[in-house]
């Protein structure tokens, strides 16, 4: 979705878990459909956790270590407005020390680092085909591709990365039911953001993704249900109480109502759009408010103890995972 304290949103590292998980930097190369593709990857690994070190951060990990398994299942992370690989690094880990294998992706057009297209709803053209083409990279190019299972493949998705994934599972946007919010609405960006005409997204349904999570998508683009008529797969949804930044709990479970086939669905009590991240360390907490500080009700790293549980709980449940030998 659409914040203004994006300036450090890649900077957002889970606290340390006592398990590892094998980390990994990936890029899928340009071609005729669009830019390169960065991404990090988490799997299980057997090897003894170390430190390491993420610009001022520590992540507990081990680069580059062989994946342990085989016939394992994939879960695609999709970050919202202006954040990047590591916006849920918390979750990636934990779906990492459960037996997954985790890829999050930095969205070209809509990540942190590209400030070009801030603001820009020629972004959300490119989103579904991103993924469509780190999974292809995942299933056929990757030097893991052999230990995935192909049919066992799930997608989590926060905000702008939720509404990415109802695209992936079928759904077609209006863009006429969208406004973008900007720091100047005056200002020649934000008109261009908000006048520029958005051809109709072709179909993009991808069905080798099998469930879903989504964590306080932006709908607002799916109000007619008829948007979302050709949706089967098993959504696990999420909405946030206090809601913010363009999704309300009203729009999820406005959402809810309209999806074809029933999602499991979760209000959280106290919580705000953000409380959907991974936690915050001490400087951005201090730099970054608005990304970091939750209603005093609300406990966000207990909430994320659970919430982690559920989401490994749902993707086991809702995917064809075989057992380990």
């Amino acid at each position: 979705m659409f914040f203004r304290a994006v300036t450090f949103a890649f900077l957002l590292i889970a606290a340390p878990v006592v398990q590892a998980a094998g980390l990994k930097k990936i890029e899928v190369p340009a071609d005729h459909t669009g830019q390169a593709i960065t991404a990090t990857q988490w799997a299980p690994c057997a090897r003894p956790a170390k430190d390491i070190q993420a610009g001022p951060f520590v992540i507990s990990g081990v680069r580059d270590c062989p994946v342990a398994g085989k016939n394992l299942p994939l879960i695609l992370i999709s970050h919202g407005f202006g954040g990047a690989s590591l916006s849920h690094h918390d979750t990636a880990e934990a779906l990492s020390d459960a037996g997954f294998i985790v890829v999050a992706l930095n969205h070209p057009d809509d990540t942190l680092s590209n400030t070009e297209r801030f603001h820009n709803r020629q972004a959300l053209l490119t989103r579904a085909t991103d993924v469509k083409r780190l999974l292809d990279y995942m299933l056929t190019s990757s030097p893991d591709s052999a230990i995935i299972n192909p049919n066992s493949i799930g997608f989590f998705g926060f905000s702008r990365g939720g509404y990415t994934g109802l695209i992936l599972a079928g759904a077609q946007p209006d863009f006429k039911k969208l406004h973008i919010p900007c720091e100047n609405e005056a200002s020649a960006t934000c008109g261009d953001a908000n006048t520029q005409k958005i051809p109709l997204l072709p179909p993009s349904r991808d069905p080798r993704i099998k469930a879903f999570v989504l964590a306080d998508p932006l709908s607002t683009v799916f109000a007619d249900p008829t948007s979302l008529k050709h949706i089967t797969a098993p959504i696990d949804l999420w909405g946030s109480q206090h809601g913010g930044d363009g999704v309300s709990a009203t729009d999820i479970l406005t959402l809810a109502q309209n999806l074809p086939v029933s999602p499991t669905l979760h209000i959280v009590p106290n919580a705000g759009h953000f409380s959907f991240l991974t936690l915050c360390p001490p400087p951005l907490a201090e730099r970054a408010p608005a990304l970091c500080k939750d209603s005093p009700n609300f406990d966000r790293a207990a909430f994320h103890q659970k919430f982690n549980a559920n989401i490994i709980s749902f993707f086991r449940k809702n995917l064809a995972i075989a057992p380990q030998p």
